[in-house]
Order: structure tokens, then C-alpha cells, then sequence
């Protein structure tokens, strides 16, 4: 409970400081709630309709996390509810019971409502029905204002998502793919420190290995925060600051340098923890190879930094290309002392070949990112 609420307290302050996602979501909450009123209003209190929560509710359910979707989820929506109303109007017109026209209808409505084209607003549909028929006597006037209400709500939740300060995630998608990248940088480069000292504790390999576990769902979400930032410039009428890029090939790139980083990091940490468990029959790595290794995880998490200021910073690419030669002569030379230190006990030659083979495809991804 004091954790929930010191967690909620945080955001408040990070809502009340600047941009952040907090405040993202204070806006949006404030224009769901503005775009109801704004529904009844008109629908409840000036017009007097005769089903006017109709209104409200579909423009508040259409204040949507981006204007695309609260577009083409209205766009469904309303074609839901219409197929539901008009299925239920003409069965509940011919059935006069109420509980004979539901058990007709809701079967057949709901099938209608698993149609492609509805996507996720084909429960709609059900809900649409379920109006009709349990909110009063069933007439076709009754049920023509309920479908005119419920354009109107859609046109007053749009209109609003789309006027007043619409959304866009960039902030998102870099602020995740920065931290994934600063978090695979600090692993690495603590992963190094160990090896090079030659003193790697069980626990801290442990702890190592899980971070890294947690990694790619990182970098999921960063990916998940790019596709949502390009889906929200989408019939999007907030102009963008200049300062900040266009979410173009550059961040999908960071996105598949990223999931190289996780997976390598999560092998090596795996590898390194094999070698240091409490099993006899453990293999160890020699002094010699496990301080080259060392330098090339190093070089790794140094390039993953500049690769990082260099897509979401001010840095060029200069640093990066001189870093990744570096990453490359290093593996060069490791794969060399592999060779040398021939070993006839099948644990070690899995352990070095596991090792040289994440090693070899890091590299491979950085030498791409850097042309």
C-alpha cells in the first residue's frame, strides 16, 4: 500500500515538473472527460434526446491514445452499433417479449461481431442490441435517434482528440530505447569489470543474468513505443517541434541493434554464469582469454553508448565507426587465442564457442549501424 502510493505520488510530481508520460495521460483523461460533457450537453441538456447517454458514452470511449485509431475505432464502432440496433429493431418489432427477442438476437449479433472489419469494437455490436431492447418499448424512431446520438458522440470524441492538443509519443519511443541502451551498456560493462579482475561472484553473475532476462522486454516495449509514436502522426493536426525527428528507418534500426544487444548480453550472462556455479564439472575460463573478452565487452558497451548519442543525441557518427573497429580487431584477436588454447574437455570448447559465436554476431549488427 505505501509503495502503491508513493509510486502514485511520483507521478503526480513528474506530471506537475514538465512532458512526461504522466502528463500525457492527465491530458488525455481531462479530454475524455471534456468531450462527455461537451456530448451531454448538447445531446442531454440542449436537445433533450430521448436516449442522450448515448452520446457521452461513445465520445469518451473515442478519446482514443492516438487520432488514427480514435478514427478508425469510431468508424467501427458505429458500424457495431448499427448492425446491433438494426438487427434488434426489426426482431424486437416482430417478437413482442423481450427475453424472446434477446435469445434470438444476442447469438446472431455476437457472431456478427467477430467480423475482421469490426476489429476490437465488434462487442459493439451486442451492446448496440442490448440498448434497444432493454431500454423501453422498441420503435424504429427510438432506434434511429440512438444510432444519430451515437454519431454525434463519435464526431464530438474525434474532434476533440484531434483539436486539443492531440497525442504524440516520440518522447516515448527515445526515452525507452535510450534506457535500453544505457541499461545493456552497464551490464556489459560490469560483466567486463568482472571478468578482467578475475573474481566473479555467483550472486552478482546471478544478478547480472537477470537483468539481462529483463532487457528484451525493454527493448519490446521501445518497439511497441515506436509503432505507437508513427501511428499517432497519423491524421495528426499537432505540428511537430523541429527539434525532434521524424521516427523514421533510424529508430527501427536502433530497435534491431537493441534486440541484438539483448540477446547477446542475455548469452553472455547465461555463459558466464555456467562458468562460475557450484558444480565441479563447471568450466572455467582461462585468465589470459577471459581478460581479452573483458576488453571486448567493454568495447561493446562503449559502443552501444555512442551508438545511443549518436541516434538520440547530439553526437556524430565518427566515435562509433572508430569504436566498432576497435570491437572488431579485439574479436580478431580473441578469436585467435581461442584457437591457441585447444582444450580437449568438451565443456570448455562449448563454453569458448558460445562465447566467440555471441561476440561474432554483436559485432556483425555494429558493423552495420555504423555505415
Amino acid at each position: 500500500m505505501t509503495a502503491d502510493l508513493s509510486a502514485a505520488v511520483a507521478a503526480a510530481r513528474r506530471a506537475l515538473a514538465g512532458p512526461s508520460r504522466e502528463r500525457d495521460l492527465v491530458v488525455q483523461a481531462l479530454k475524455a472527460a471534456l468531450a462527455a460533457w461537451v456530448a451531454w450537453a448538447v445531446a442531454g441538456w440542449w436537445l433533450q434526446a430521448p436516449v442522450a447517454f448515448v452520446a457521452p458514452w461513445v465520445a469518451v470511449v473515442l478519446v482514443e491514445s492516438t487520432v488514427y485509431r480514435s478514427l478508425t475505432h469510431g468508424l467501427q464502432q458505429l458500424a457495431a452499433i448499427a448492425t446491433g440496433t438494426v438487427v434488434a429493431t426489426a426482431v424486437g418489432l416482430l417478437l413482442p417479449h423481450t427475453e424472446a427477442a434477446m435469445a434470438l438476437v444476442l447469438p446472431l449479433v455476437l457472431l456478427l461481431g467477430q467480423w475482421h472489419r469490426l476489429g476490437s469494437q465488434g462487442i459493439y455490436a451486442a451492446t448496440g442490441a442490448l440498448f434497444t431492447l432493454t431500454a423501453g418499448p422498441v420503435s424504429v424512431v427510438t432506434s434511429a435517434a440512438r444510432l444519430g446520438e451515437a454519431l454525434f458522440g463519435a464526431v464530438v470524441g474525434l474532434a476533440v482528440n484531434a483539436l486539443i492538443r492531440p497525442p504524440v509519443y516520440l518522447r516515448d519511443a527515445r526515452a525507452l530505447l535510450q534506457d535500453a541502451a544505457d541499461e545493456a551498456h552497464d551490464i556489459l560493462q560490469e560483466v567486463a569489470g568482472g571478468l578482467a579482475d578475475g573474481r566473479l561472484d555467483a550472486d552478482a553473475v546471478s544478478g547480472w543474468h537477470d537483468r539481462a532476462l529483463r532487457l528484451y522486454p525493454l527493448v519490446e516495449q521501445a518497439k511497441a513505443a515506436v509503432g505507437w509514436n508513427r501511428e499517432s502522426l497519423r491524421v495528426n493536426l499537432r505540428h511537430r517541434p523541429k527539434a525532434v525527428p521524424h521516427p523514421g528507418r533510424g529508430y527501427d534500426d536502433a530497435v534491431t541493434v537493441l534486440e541484438y544487444a539483448a540477446v547477446h548480453t542475455a548469452g553472455v550472462t547465461r555463459t558466464v554464469l555456467e562458468t562460475v556455479s557450484d558444480e565441479d564439472a563447471a568450466p572455467r575460463l582461462e585468465a589470459g582469454i577471459a581478460r581479452h573478452y573483458a576488453r571486448y565487452l567493454s568495447l561493446t558497451a562503449h559502443a552501444l553508448r555512442l551508438y545511443s548519442n549518436s541516434r538520440f543525441g547530439p553526437a556524430s557518427d565518427d566515435g562509433l565507426r572508430e569504436a566498432v573497429h576497435d570491437m572488431r580487431e579485439t574479436l580478431q584477436t580473441l578469436r585467435q587465442d581461442l584457437v591457441r588454447s585447444t582444450t580437449d574437455d568438451p565443456a570448455g570448447v562449448a563454453v569458448y564457442g558460445a562465447l566467440l559465436a555471441q561476440a561474432h554476431r554483436l559485432a556483425q549488427q555494429m558493423v552495420l549501424s555504423a555505415n
